[in-house]
């Protein structure tokens, strides 16, 4: 039961390696419900979940690159963020209006969440962060 689990684990790690730089897509309008980006922040989702859990934890921990990939997309959610709209934090403006939610809002802090469960009790992560 474990090899599989270890077996999802490295393919949805290589997918969201693969595709995040498609949620950057996302701050253009036009690209408001791109497939590929809307999978890979359930992805994220996933990963976060899965990197909960301590009998999970340390196989993701040593994953080649996706530490890495995590920290690099949050420096480029951050750029794209000060360049345009930021969608991938949430707005604390109150305009009385229904609130309307971006699919990419929280990206930001699902990034950091990883990134800090990656690192969690682990010195060679907290190194390289």
């Amino acid at each position: 039961e474990m090899n599989v689990f270890v077996k999802h684990a490295d393919f949805l790690a290589v997918c969201f390696r693969e595709k995040c730089g498609a949620v950057l897509r996302l701050t253009s309008a036009a690209d408001g419900a791109d497939e590929e980006a809307l999978v890979t922040i359930r992805l994220l989702d996933v990963l976060c979940e899965m990197t909960s859990n301590n009998g999970q934890l340390e196989h993701l921990q040593a994953f080649p690159g996706l530490l890495e990939t995590a920290v690099d997309t949050l420096r480029l959610t951050h750029l794209a963020g000060k360049q345009a709209v930021n969608i991938f934090t949430a707005t604390h403006a109150v305009t009385g209006q229904e609130e309307i939610s971006h699919p990419a809002e929280g990206f930001k802090s699902h990034l950091i969440r990883l990134i800090g469960n990656l690192c969690y009790k682990n010195k060679e992560n907290q190194d390289k962060v």
